[in-house]
């Protein structure tokens, strides 16, 4: 039962990583129109129509009472960080070395798993991590001139990150799935509405249209990612993020017709590893 429910995890957590990956590819299409920021804004006010449109009808508003207030409220706001964080990387930097710094997310989980969670790490899942790693950096190749005040804003944003993931864990167990989802759209549109004024564009009918879209892409992966907290520990789940690389790579073919090379096939075949490595050594140890 303990690895079906893990092999559970991964999978919501897969979706949820692809879903972002959609919301991704989709901005990009808009990032000369709209500041960064702006987007984020839209993006969250996206997943609160949706998210709030539903429970309201439903009259579920009952889930907004929580055990723990705090760290639903603060937690959104590390995820508006992250994003923020990269996307001004983004800005600045090449693709390649936003990218890699961005990744580092990953080990931040894996490390602080321990202090925040008691999870109990070992040589096998710090091994998925860093293997991942290497993966994605056969891929984007970074030169290392990265030399940039940006630079440090795409670190944050990483380990920002980390501790939203970190603090997703720690609510899985206490509070309702529904509940934590909430408080995601409600918490991350009300930060993010702090830092929407000083880069505003007024959006069009088009650009509302497109918050929709990614709204609802949106809260349904924070609604796996939220579930596959509930599934599987942080650590676990950590070397998983770097799939998102390889959503990235399909999606940037059929949308963008980017043909990846020999590179990029390498390095995705090693980050796919690391992660199916992760899943392999748990069920040995659940069967053990």
């Amino acid at each position: 039962m303990p690895g079906s429910l893990t092999t559970k995890g991964v999978l919501y957590f897969l979706s949820s990583i692809g879903l972002i990956a959609l919301v991704d590819t989709t901005c990009k299409f808009y990032t000369d129109e709209l500041h960064a920021v702006v987007l984020v804004w839209g993006y969250f006010v996206g997943i609160t129509v949706f998210v709030m449109g539903y429970y309201v009808t439903r009259g579920q508003m009952v889930l907004l009472k929580t055990e723990q207030p705090v760290i639903q409220i603060i937690r959104p706001g590390f995820l508006v960080l992250s994003i923020s964080g990269l996307f001004l990387g983004l800005t600045y930097l090449p693709m390649a070395e936003a990218t890699a710094i961005g990744f580092t997310g990953p080990l931040f989980i894996v490390a602080l798993s321990v202090p925040m969670l008691g999870e109990r790490v070992g040589w096998h899942r710090w091994l998925a991590v860093v293997v991942g790693l290497a993966g994605v950096l056969v891929i984007v190749r970074p030169d290392g001139t990265v030399w940039h005040w940006s630079a440090a804003t795409t670190l944050l944003g990483a380990i920002c990150f980390a501790i939203f993931q970190i603090l997703t864990r720690r609510l899985a167990g206490q509070e309702k799935h529904q509940t934590t989802l909430i408080y995601t759209s409600l918490a991350g549109t009300f930060w993010v509405s702090l830092l929407a004024p000083f880069f505003w564009t007024p959006p069009s009918a088009d650009h509302a249209l497109m918050f929709l879209i990614i709204g609802a892409m949106g809260a349904a992966a924070h609604l796996c990612i939220i579930k596959a907290f509930a599934h599987a520990q942080a650590s676990l789940l950590a070397p998983f993020n770097y799939s998102k690389l390889v959503w990235v790579i399909i999606l940037g073919y059929l949308v963008f017709g980017d043909v990846p090379g020999l590179d990029t096939i390498v390095g995705s075949a090693i980050i796919v590893s690391s992660g199916l490595y992760v899943l392999y050594r748990e069920g040995r140890e659940v069967v053990a």
